[in-house]
């Protein structure tokens, strides 16, 4: 062999020592080695998009890593989540999402649920929701809009983000005690939904706090009700209207918001997100902004997520089979009825 073929050998396989040694440090690495991806399922400017996006830049500072956010919205969550489905199992690729997903398989709207993925975090329950209006609507409380309706069925534009979401569980609980029916129309999350009230392309729409306070404060919105039995901030409780007397047997309810990976992804990455996930959540700051918008803090993760998401399915996917609304029965689901 020529001294040139010997050199030529001796060069590659040194190279592919050098790359296969590189390969195991970076197998041996703790997790995260590079940035990260999260896939957020609804539009900017909602619910889901400022609380995910208030908490990604706390859990960058522990990680040591980018979380490189984008929205996918559309199909009630389905198409983000679906996303994140066909991605590696490897923690790199989170879905950060809310609580349509878990009535998935009972709606019909996908041949999956929250079963698929691992919950490395719940960040917080919005358990406060608005009903809202544009500014110069007619009406200033919920007995007056409830009055128009059932004067003028069909004739009241009503915000639809897909079958699951807020609008279209609370809308539920107040038909099943009063005559409420409304012209739905659909949108892809909060944010494209409160530009068409304010533009006046909708009538009412039932939100979160987190997504809607803002606008209410600043005058852009008017708020008719919360969801609650108690006042929030000089709105009064829909429970005021007498023909909704019954709406507390369905309280506490609410979105919730929370980040999750692939069942499959390495327990070690799990374990190394939840507990940064974990730090970020008790972050003051974020703290601060997401109960100054009504939500109710939870940084729930792993176990204790998982038994938060049951118990929260469980009440509303028999809700939705009470009411005539599941396509599939909880039953068949192994979802058991709440005691």
């Amino acid at each position: 062999m020529s001294l040139d073929k010997r050199q030529f050998m001796g060069a590659t396989l040194a190279a592919l020592a050098s790359a296969s040694m590189s390969k195991l440090a970076l197998a041996q690495a703790p997790f995260p080695t590079r940035d990260l991806n999260g896939i957020i399922q609804f539009g900017a400017g909602g619910g889901t998009d400022i609380s995910m996006r208030g908490y990604a830049p706390h859990a960058e500072r522990v990680l040591g890593r980018n979380i490189v956010l984008s929205n996918r919205p559309g199909a009630a969550g389905a198409i983000a989540a679906n996303f994140v489905r066909q991605q590696p199992a490897d923690g790199y690729t989170l879905l950060m999402g809310a609580e349509p997903q878990a009535l998935f398989r009972v709606m019909g709207v996908a041949d999956f649920d929250y079963n698929e993925f691992f919950p490395v975090n719940i960040a917080a329950m919005a358990n406060t929701i608005l009903l809202v209006t544009r500014p110069d609507a007619p009406w200033n409380t919920m007995q007056d809009i409830l009055s128009f309706v059932q004067a003028n069925p069909r004739r009241v534009r009503q915000y639809l983000s897909g079958i699951g979401t807020v609008p279209f569980t609370v809308n539920l609980m107040i038909s099943r005690l009063t005559r409420f029916e409304t012209l739905m129309v659909p949108f892809d999350g909060d944010g494209p939904a409160i530009a068409a009230l304010q533009g006046g392309h909708l009538d009412i729409g039932f939100l979160t706090s987190a997504a809607a306070i803002e606008h209410v404060r600043a005058g852009r919105l008017k708020a008719l009700g919360v969801l609650s039995d108690q006042p929030f901030q000089g709105i009064a409780p829909m429970t005021n209207a007498p023909s909704l007397a019954g709406l507390p047997r369905f309280l506490p309810w609410g979105a919730w918001f929370g980040v999750f990976v692939r069942r499959e992804v390495p327990d070690a990455a799990k374990a190394r997100l939840v507990a940064a996930f974990r730090e970020a959540g008790n972050n003051p700051d974020y703290r601060r902004m997401m109960e100054g918008r009504g939500n109710t803090m939870l940084n729930l993760g792993g176990d204790e997520a998982q038994r938060f998401i049951n118990r929260w399915t469980s009440t509303t996917a028999w809700l939705y089979q009470d009411a005539g609304q599941a396509r599939v029965n909880p039953e068949t689901l192994g979802i058991p009825r709440p005691r």
